[in-house]
């Protein structure tokens, strides 16, 4: 290396280590976030595979099954498999691509939203909530009363609008305001 190479060299400053120190920390951050997303809806769809088909269609709505497959680093033929399972049960939507030119015209994929995607299984997890909460009185050899095959968990999904919020947000400061404490309807 001669002399006039280091007159070119670019100086990093103590700025640009934190700058870069920053974007590595929320980099990882995201990916944590990311990972935790797919570990919960793994759960929720039954496999990582759909999981992070789901979260990178969360993404890139519209994609084609290559696209995923790259996207994901999953097999196109492991990508096709699940997108196909998931559409047959209604949690990813697809549309053919429109083109000019002759030839292949691909599926794109969009995935449901979030909420509708929670809502659907509200119904399975309050079922497994009530089983084990009653397994106590099945295990006793408790009589089946009428109470005793109630079902104490019951979950309920509401979608909130903006302007819900909104609303919900004054009435917890007017009823703060009144003694401190918020009031329950």
């Amino acid at each position: 290396m001669s002399s006039d190479d280091t007159d070119h060299d670019e100086h990093v400053t103590d700025d640009d280590f934190d700058e870069l120190d920053d974007r590595s920390r929320r980099d990882r951050a995201v990916e944590g976030f990311d990972q935790g997303l797919v570990d919960l809806l793994s759960w929720v769809l039954d496999t990582e595979t759909r999981a992070k088909i789901y979260v990178f269609l969360q993404k890139r709505p519209g994609s084609t099954s290559e696209e995923i497959a790259q996207g994901t680093g999953l097999y196109p033929s492991t990508v096709r498999e699940a997108l196909a399972e998931l559409h047959d049960e209604e949690k990813v939507e697809r549309e053919k691509r429109e083109s000019a030119g002759a030839g292949n015209n691909p599926y794109e994929y969009t995935a449901i939203a979030p909420s509708e995607l929670v809502g659907g299984v509200v119904g399975q997890v309050q079922e497994e909530l009530n089983t084990v909460f009653n397994l106590d009185k099945v295990l006793e050899g408790e009589r089946r009363t009428e109470d005793s095959t109630a079902e104490p968990v019951t979950i309920t999904v509401e979608e909130v609008s903006d302007a819900d919020e909104d609303d919900a947000d004054e009435d917890d400061e007017g009823s703060a305001a009144d003694d401190g404490q918020p009031t329950s309807e």
